[in-house]
């Protein structure tokens, strides 16, 4: 007999979440990075459990128009080591951004965010990244999330306005 009761595989069902990047509103890099790993984490969701994967799934397009604050293009700098000595590498966002692409600046930075346990990679492959706005992911998206916004006092205004009518 189990004695597993409630949260079954139905529960741990995945939504899938789409960023456009191009959007006025979007936030910068660091702060993006930051909901969209907890959109991965599946912290949203009220069966999480941090030793479950749980996650939905995001597809951001057109990360080539990712936004970054100051002069983080030209300064930020990432690395790369081959073990060897004397083989450690650097380039910066710039040229990353020039040679792969903007998503793979906001996967840095989302990998950054997620704990780092032996889920990770297997939540940053939910991730999908596109340069442009074209994606074969169209059939699969069910929330669109133009302006990701953690609290909304403008709306709650407006309701304890129309209760007190």
């Amino acid at each position: 007999m189990s004695q597993t009761i409630g949260q079954t595989r139905l529960a741990y069902s995945r939504v899938w979440h789409h960023i456009s990047l191009s959007s006025p509103t979007t936030p910068s890099l660091g702060r993006l990075a930051s909901r969209i790993s907890i959109l991965l984490q599946g912290k949203h969701k009220p069966i999480w459990d941090p030793s479950t994967d749980c996650g939905d799934y995001v597809v951001a397009t057109n990360c080539n128009d990712v936004l970054v604050t100051g002069r983080k293009k030209e300064q930020k700098l990432y690395y790369k080591q081959t073990t060897r000595p004397g083989a450690l590498k650097s380039m910066n966002m710039e040229s990353m951004i020039r040679k792969w692409g903007g998503g793979e600046i906001l996967k840095r930075a989302v990998r950054g965010m997620l704990p780092k346990n032996r889920l990770r990679d297997k939540r940053l492959e939910r991730l999908k990244v596109f340069e442009g706005e074209a994606h074969p992911y169209e059939s699969n998206l069910i929330k669109y999330i133009d302006t990701i916004r953690t609290v909304e006092p403008d709306l709650k205004v407006e309701v304890l306005e129309q209760e007190s009518n």
